[in-house]
């Protein structure tokens, strides 16, 4: 008997540019993004998907995204596990990660980086994903809800079964 799994695709929310960090990996989250992350998290809890496992990149914003996500559906942070490889991850990087956490307790959450998300999102949802009437698919703090079946996605195996903005929630 083959079970579905719960796969959670999600940017980081959106950065502040003007912060003043260094570099790249520094930006932390802009008001915008302090504001949607914990909101999402909401959303999570609200509909039963409260993530087991977060990968996360170690960036600032994705870092600060995965801990306002926690604490919106009020989980323990213990939950996030930094994977360097998920910082400006490509395709073949987001594939290798999601190979060696497939025996990790589900659902499944990522939160990294455009454009490997989307990348990762029109691999595995294909037209479901490119068809979703939005210009850009993976906006900061879009999360995407996906179900696969066996260890590890693959496409043909992937459905999606939501594709959320943050301005699509009502207002906390």
């Amino acid at each position: 008997m083959t079970t579905n799994r719960t796969l959670l695709l999600m940017r980081h929310g959106k950065s502040d540019w003007d912060s003043g960090a260094t570099d790249d990996f520094s930006r932390p989250l802009s008001r915008r993004g302090l504001r949607d992350a914990p909101r999402m998290g909401k959303w999570l809890a609200e509909n039963g998907l409260i993530p087991a496992y977060i990968a996360c990149s170690p960036a600032v914003r994705t870092n600060e995204t995965a801990l306002l996500v926690c604490n919106g559906a009020d989980i323990s942070t213990d939950r996030i596990y930094h994977d360097e490889r998920l910082y400006l991850a490509s395709l073949g990087d987001l594939l290798a990660v999601l190979r060696d956490i497939s025996a990790a307790p589900e659902p499944l959450m990522l939160i990294g980086h455009n454009p490997g998300l989307e990348d990762l999102l029109l691999y595995l949802a294909g037209d479901a994903a490119a068809h979703s009437g939005h210009r850009k698919i993976m906006p900061t703090a879009a999360l995407a809800h996906l179900e696969f079946t066996g260890n590890t996605p693959a496409p043909g195996s992937v459905r999606l079964l939501n594709l959320l903005r943050p301005r699509k929630l009502p207002a906390s």
